[in-house]
């Protein structure tokens, strides 16, 4: 089996001779490629691997250099540039040799021109603009082809390809290390890296070379009624050019300012209403300025007992379902206001006792007081560091009995 240190393998992959001129090798490049086309061979699972070793043969042997450092080191002396994940691919080099395109029809792709990067902004919009609809212009600053030179950066016939790199941007260098040859790329000096050479007087005075301007645009961002956030509106073609690159995408996403009355789950609304003790409990009236300025007046009929944190619905009054006609729910979650303290009078306390519910026992056992050891306690306020901590401690506790519970069946469970 031969070895990446084997100096002939890639030759008789080809089936030539390692003495093989250029125009040999090429002419069985052309062969072998056509006969073990992956399209050619759709049912021979082995042609693509085939089809990969002779490509990767070719891309060594048909470079003067890596065929140098082949002869001399094998694969191993190409310092991985030359195992079969490297470089080009084999059909990129298939397209290349033929001229682009499938030779078969297949499914083999032309790479064409890069994109560029899309632009992305992220579009903050109130809630009552989502509710209402609304046409945001928003101003953007993107690079546009030059349009003094058309792209070129300078003068007609004045943009000479670089002599030191072959126009492609960078120049491969190779240096030893001890057996070994590394070769490396890095930026061509001659060039910066562009690949072209514009002497300075025959660069474009409008964009100096640089064959992009900017320019400020301004788009027309539709937002459309009960749009979810996360929602992008694109627009395409609006990213920045350049010569050779298709321009990407101009991509705003949109996002839910907070409200400070409302807030909305998928279709619906839920605001908080806050009523006195009276309203609750013997009827009354409210009223909620909505999204579009509409005001809302809502009947809480006598009798009907509201409780504090109940909540109750409006059908139809929520927020506009995104691209159809109809309407979520508004729900209303109620907050009751109790009077001030010592706010009554004990004849007003009377009135009470004769309109509403009895009171609740108190707790203590149905026998004679003077049986019983009974101690009268008072009630205090507390201040917000007390009440805090109380709070804290009672949650620590329901927390510490959820886990002794938990802790109770999984023993049982065990046993």
């Amino acid at each position: 089996m031969a070895t990446r240190g084997d100096k002939t393998r890639l030759y008789t992959v080809l089936e030539v001779s390692p003495t093989a001129s250029d125009a040999e090798i090429k002419k069985a490049y052309r062969k072998l490629a056509m006969k073990w086309h992956p399209d050619k061979n759709a049912h021979n699972p082995e042609a693509a691997d085939k089809f990969k070793e002779v490509g990767h043969a070719y891309e060594i042997l048909s470079d003067p250099q890596k065929r140098q450092i082949y002869d001399q080191y094998g694969e191993e002396g190409l310092n991985g540039e030359g195992g079969m994940g490297g470089g080009m691919s084999a059909e990129d080099l298939f397209s290349q040799f033929f001229g682009g395109g499938g030779m078969f029809g297949g499914g083999m792709q032309q790479q064409g021109p890069r994109k560029s990067r899309d632009i992305v902004h992220v579009h903050k919009v109130s809630l009552e603009d989502i509710y209402k609809g609304k046409v945001s212009k928003l101003a953007l600053q993107k690079n546009i082809i030059c349009p003094k030179c058309d792209g070129r950066g300078g003068k007609e016939g004045a943009v000479k390809t670089c002599s030191g790199c072959n126009g492609a941007g960078f120049k491969t260098m190779m240096r030893q290390m001890g057996p070994m040859i590394q070769r490396f790329q890095t930026v061509c000096p001659d060039c910066s890296g562009q690949g072209e050479q514009i002497r300075e007087k025959d660069k474009c005075k409008n964009c100096g070379g640089k064959k992009t301007v900017t320019e400020r645009k301004v788009l027309h961002v539709h937002v459309d009624r009960g749009v979810k956030d996360g929602a992008k509106v694109v627009f395409q073609g609006e990213g920045d050019q350049g010569p050779g690159i298709i321009p990407g995408d101009v991509i705003f996403v949109i996002e839910t300012k907070p409200h400070e009355r409302f807030q909305r789950k998928d279709d619906d609304l839920f605001y908080h209403a806050e009523i006195d003790l009276l309203t609750a409990l013997a009827g009354g009236q409210i009223a909620i300025q909505h999204l579009d300025d509409r005001w809302l007046s809502i009947n809480i009929i006598p009798g009907e007992v509201i409780s504090p944190g109940q909540i109750k619905c409006i059908t139809g009054q929520g927020m506009p379902s995104y691209r159809h006609h109809d309407f979520g729910n508004l729900y209303i979650q109620f907050d009751v206001k109790f009077p001030p303290p010592h706010f009554n009078t004990p004849e007003r306390i009377l009135a009470l006792e004769a309109i509403l519910p009895p009171r609740n026992s108190s707790g203590l056992p149905p026998v004679p007081l003077e049986n019983m050891d009974v101690e009268e306690v008072q009630l205090e306020d507390v201040d917000p560091n007390q009440q805090a901590r109380a709070t804290g401690a009672a949650a620590d506790e329901d927390e510490d009995d959820h886990t002794h519970g938990h802790g109770e069946r999984v023993q049982c469970a065990s046993q």
